[in-house]
C-alpha cells in the first residue's frame, strides 16, 4: 500500500475511533455501522480523485457531493430526485428532519432514542467530521490539524454523555489520532529513503532505512515513545484533578471518596440543573413512590441541603460522610413535645434519572437500599459512593411527618450561639436593601415565627411576586436584590431570597432542593416527574428542628403550622407502605399545555423518552437557520485568514523533502529561491524578475536590511540556484529549508512588529492566487475556444474536390 492509502486507511480508523465516543448517547448503535459504511464510500471516493490526480479542492468538493448524495439516498429518497439527486423536496425533507433532530435532542434523555432525525445528525456529523479529517490528512497533507475535528467530536460526546466509562472512549479516540500522526511521520521519513545520523554502521554494511523488514527503527520508535507518554499524562493529570459534578437533578457524578470510615462531599449548585428540568416541554416521569402518609402534601422528597451563602451562590457545604446507619440518628433539634407521624414510602426511580444523591421524605429516619451509599449526618442525606446513583434504584424510607403548632414554634427557645454564627452567616456583598426589605416586611412581629411567617406571606400572596420560569437564572447577591425589585423569578428565586433574608433576621435559614409530592395515579401511588422539581427554604426553631417553609406562589403547599388556626396533629403508630389502592392521597395533578398528568404519566401523551438528562425547553431556531448562521461565522472568520493559510501551505509544499533525483534536486533548490523572493516581497520587496540572481540577493539584502548569516543564507541560495541552472553538473546545495528560516527572520527582525504583523495576515504574495487564477481561467477558455472550433471545422460539410484541367491537345 502506498504511503497515501495508508494514510487515508488511518484517517477513516481514527475518524470511526473517535465517532465510538458518540455510542453511549443514542440506543441503539447501530447508527455508527451506517456512519462506517458512508466513511468507507467517501473515502474511497477520497481515494480515487486523488489518483486521477484532480485537483485539492475539487477533490474535497467531490467528496462533498457524494456525501450529499449519500444522505439524500439514505433520509431522503423519496423525495429525491431519481431517489437520489437532491432537490427542493429533498432539501425541504433534510431540513425538517434537522429541526425534528434539534427537537429530539432537547427532549430526550441520554440514551436517547435513535429517531430519523437524531440519526441523520449522528450520521451526518461523523460524514462532516470524516470528510474534514481526510481533507486535512491526506488530501492537504497536514495530519497534525486533523486532530481538531476528532478533538470537536469528543468534546461533544464527553459533553453530553459524563459517563463513567468517558475515559474508555478518549483512550480510543486517542489512539486513532496517534495512529493517524505515525502514519504520517512514517510516510514522511520515507520519502528520505535514509536515516540521517544515529550510531556508525559496521564496515561493508549498508545504511539502515527507515523501516527495514517491516521494523521501525529510531525515528519511529521515539515517535510511538513520545505518543505512548502524551497519551498516559492525558490520563493521569485529570485523574489528580477534583472532579466536576455533572449536575443535581441531571446527569450521575461522584458524591463521595474514601473508604467505609471516612470521605467527603463537595459543594453543588443546582440552579441550573433545576431551571432545566422545571422547562422541560414534557413532564417525564422521574419517580413513583408509595406511601402510607395520611396526606401527600407534606411529602416533599428531599435531594441535599444548600447550606453555604458565598455571595455568588448558595451551595452545599463540603461535609464528612459515612456508612448509612440503622436506624439514622435524631433529628436535631426535635423534641419529644412536638407531634409526629411516622410514615413508611417505597420509591422506585426512573431508569433513566441517574444523579448521586437520593430523594427521600424529611427527616428520614430508616433507609432500606441496596448499593454503595453514605450518609451526611449535617444535611441528613445519603449520597452515592463509587460511582453510585439513583438510576433504577428501588428503596424504602421511613420518615417522620413533623406537625408543631404555632404556639410551639412562636415559644421555641434561642438556638445554640454555634448554630447562630455558621446558619446565619450573610456575605458583606448583600446589598442593604436585602436586609432593609426584611425588617420592613416584618415590622411588628413579635418573635422569629412571625417573622418567617410574614416573609413566607409576603412572597407568596402579598408581595406582588409573579411565577416565572423563564427569567434569567441567577443566585448571588446581586440576583437577590435584582428578584426584589422586579418581583419575578421562579423557586429558586423565592427560596435564595428568603433564607437570605431570614438571616439577617437572626433566623439560621438554609435551601432544600428536591421534589414537590407530586400527582395521583389511579393505583393510589404518587407520580413525580421533572416539573415536579423545587427548592425551599428550611428554617431553624429549637424544639422542631429544621422547618419547611413556602414561599413560592402557586407551587407546593402552604405548610399547616404558619397558620395560627391549624390543628395540632397527633401521634401514630408506623404502619407498612400498602401494595394495593390506599386512600386517594390529597394532592392534585399539575395542569399542562398538552394533556392530563394521569394520561402523561401512563405514557398515553407520546412516544416517552429513553433515558438521561434533560435539555431546555425551548428547542431554538430552525436548523437551518443554525446552520447558516454558523456558515457566515465561519466564513467572516475564515475569510480573513485565507491569505495566511496559503502562504503556509505554499511554503510548507516549497520546502518540503521532494524526491531524490537530479531533476527533483533542482525543483528544491528554485523552490527554496522562490519562497525567498516571495517572503521579501511580504515586507515590502517588490520581486524583479529582470535582474539575476546575484543582484536579486544583493537588492534583497540592501533593501531588507539584512546582515550576518540571514545575508549569508541569501547570497547562498542566489549561488546554489545559479550552480543548478548553468553548471554542467548540477549539485544541490544542502541546508537550503534553514537558509530560507534565517531570511524570514532576519526580515522579520528588521521591519518591526506592525510590518511583521501584516506580513503575516496579508502577504502581499498572495496575489500570486489570483494570477494563477486568472491563467487558468485564460489556457481553459482558449482550450474551450480550440475545441469548439476544431468541433465546427468537423462538422463542417465537405465539398466535393474537382477534376483537374484537362491537359490541352496539340495541334
Amino acid at each position: 500500500m502506498s504511503g497515501r492509502g495508508r494514510l487515508a486507511l488511518c484517517a477513516y480508523a481514527a475518524t470511526v475511533m473517535a465517532a465510538c465516543s458518540m455510542l453511549p448517547l443514542v440506543d441503539p448503535a447501530s447508527w455508527i455501522l451506517q456512519a462506517a459504511f458512508l466513511l468507507a464510500i467517501l473515502s474511497g471516493v477520497g481515494a480515487l480523485a486523488r489518483r486521477v490526480p484532480l485537483a485539492r479542492p475539487l477533490t474535497v468538493l467531490a467528496q462533498a457531493v457524494v456525501a450529499l448524495l449519500m444522505v439524500t439516498l439514505v433520509f431522503a429518497r423519496q423525495q429525491a430526485i431519481g431517489g437520489l439527486l437532491p432537490g427542493p423536496e429533498a432539501f425541504e425533507q433534510l431540513n425538517s428532519l434537522l429541526q425534528q433532530g434539534t427537537s429530539d435532542v432537547g427532549q430526550y434523555a441520554i440514551p436517547a432514542p435513535a429517531t430519523p432525525g437524531i440519526r441523520l445528525m449522528m450520521v451526518g456529523g461523523v460524514l462532516i467530521i470524516g470528510l474534514a479529517v481526510d481533507a486535512l490528512a491526506v488530501t492537504f497533507r497536514s495530519a497534525a490539524p486533523a486532530g481538531l475535528p476528532l478533538l470537536a467530536l469528543y468534546s461533544v460526546a464527553a459533553g453530553l454523555s459524563g459517563g463513567g466509562a468517558s475515559w474508555l472512549w478518549f483512550v480510543l479516540a486517542a489512539a486513532g489520532y496517534l495512529l493517524l500522526l505515525l502514519a504520517e511521520g512514517r510516510d514522511r521519513l520515507s520519502q528520505w529513503g535514509r536515516v540521517f545520523g544515529g550510531a556508525a554502521r559496521a564496515p561493508g554494511r549498508p545504511q539502515q532505512s527507515v523501516f527495514e523488514n517491516n521494523a521501525p527503527l529510531a525515528p519511529v520508535r521515539t515517535g510511538r515513545r513520545i505518543g505512548v507518554l502524551a497519551l498516559g499524562i492525558a490520563l493521569v493529570i485529570p485523574a489528580m484533578l477534583p472532579a466536576l459534578d455533572s449536575g443535581l437533578l441531571g446527569g450521575a457524578g461522584g458524591g463521595g471518596g474514601g473508604d467505609g470510615a471516612g470521605g467527603t462531599i463537595s459543594a453543588v449548585n443546582p440552579l441550573v440543573s433545576l431551571q432545566n428540568s422545571l422547562n422541560q416541554p414534557e413532564d417525564r416521569e422521574v419517580m413513583r413512590y408509595n406511601t402510607n402518609a395520611p396526606d401527600t402534601k407534606e411529602m416533599y422528597l428531599r435531594i441535599v441541603a444548600l447550606d453555604e451563602f458565598d455571595g455568588a451562590s448558595w451551595k452545599s457545604s463540603e461535609r464528612h460522610i459515612k456508612d448509612v446507619p440503622d436506624p439514622l440518628p435524631k433529628p436535631d433539634g426535635l423534641s419529644t413535645a412536638v407531634a409526629t407521624t411516622e410514615v413508611q414510602t417505597s420509591v422506585s426511580a426512573a431508569g433513566w434519572y441517574a444523579q448521586s444523591w437520593l430523594p427521600m421524605p424529611f427527616p428520614a429516619t430508616q433507609v432500606k437500599i441496596k448499593g454503595d451509599w453514605r450518609f451526611e449526618p449535617v444535611g441528613r442525606t445519603l449520597v452515592g459512593d463509587r460511582k453510585q446513583t439513583t438510576r433504577g434504584a428501588q428503596y424504602t424510607v421511613s420518615s417522620l411527618l413533623v406537625r408543631p403548632t404555632a404556639a410551639q414554634l412562636a415559644d421555641a427557645p434561642r438556638p445554640s450561639a454555634d448554630l447562630l454564627k455558621e446558619y446565619t452567616r450573610v456575605p458583606d456583598s448583600l446589598p442593604s436593601v436585602v436586609s432593609a426589605t426584611a425588617r420592613q416586611v416584618t415590622s411588628g412581629a413579635a418573635n422569629d415565627y412571625e417573622k418567617a411567617v410574614k416573609l413566607q406571606d409576603w412572597f407568596s400572596t402579598s408581595g406582588g411576586f409573579t411565577y416565572n420560569t423563564h427569567v434569567e437564572s441567577g443566585s448571588g447577591t446581586e440576583a437577590i436584590a435584582g428578584f426584589l425589585k422586579e418581583k419575578e423569578g421562579f423557586c429558586v428565586h423565592f427560596s435564595f431570597s428568603m433564607a437570605a433574608m431570614a438571616r439577617t433576621l437572626g433566623i439560621p435559614a438554609r435551601v432544600a432542593v428536591g421534589f414537590t409530592p407530586g400527582a395521583a395515579r389511579p393505583d393510589g401511588t404518587m407520580s413525580v416527574g421533572l416539573r415536579d422539581a423545587h427548592a425551599w427554604p428550611e428554617l431553624y426553631f429549637e424544639g422542631v428542628g429544621w422547618t419547611r417553609f413556602e414561599p413560592t406562589p402557586t407551587r407546593g403547599s402552604v405548610p399547616d403550622y404558619t397558620r395560627r388556626q391549624a390543628p395540632a396533629g397527633s401521634p401514630s403508630s408506623p404502619a407498612e407502605p400498602s401494595t394495593r389502592s390506599s386512600a386517594q392521597p390529597s394532592a392534585a395533578p399539575s395542569a399542562t399545555d398538552s394533556c392530563p398528568p394521569s394520561a402523561r404519566r401512563l405514557g398515553d401523551c407520546g412516544p416517552s423518552a429513553a433515558a438521561g438528562v434533560a435539555g431546555p425547553t425551548d428547542s431554538g431556531p430552525p436548523a437551518s437557520a443554525l446552520v447558516g448562521t454558523a456558515l457566515g461565522v465561519a466564513a467572516l472568520l475564515v475569510l480573513p485568514l485565507l491569505p495566511l493559510l496559503w502562504r503556509r501551505r505554499v511554503r510548507a509544499r516549497r520546502l518540503g523533502s521532494g524526491g531524490r533525483t537530479p531533476a527533483d534536486a533542482v525543483a528544491r533548490t528554485l523552490a527554496a529561491w522562490q519562497e525567498i523572493t516571495d517572503t521579501a516581497w511580504d515586507y515590502g520587496i517588490a520581486p524583479d524578475d529582470s535582474q539575476t540572481p546575484r543582484k536579486a540577493a544583493a537588492r534583497v539584502v540592501r533593501l531588507g536590511r539584512l546582515d550576518g548569516p540571514a545575508a549569508e543564507s541569501v547570497h547562498r541560495a542566489a549561488g546554489a540556484v545559479e550552480q543548478v541552472l548553468y553548471a554542467p553538473e548540477p549539485r544541490p546545495a544542502p541546508g537550503l529549508a534553514d537558509d530560507v528560516t534565517r531570511v524570514a527572520a532576519g526580515l522579520r527582525a528588521a521591519a518591526g512588529r506592525w510590518p511583521s504583523l501584516r506580513a503575516i495576515l496579508a502577504p502581499r504574495s498572495a496575489v500570486r492566487v489570483i494570477w494563477s487564477v486568472s491563467q487558468r481561467w485564460e489556457r481553459a477558455r482558449t482550450g474551450v475556444a480550440l475545441r469548439t472550433r476544431g468541433l465546427a471545422e468537423r462538422l463542417r460539410p465537405r465539398r466535393g474536390k474537382e477534376a483537374p484541367p484537362e491537359p490541352a491537345s496539340g495541334t
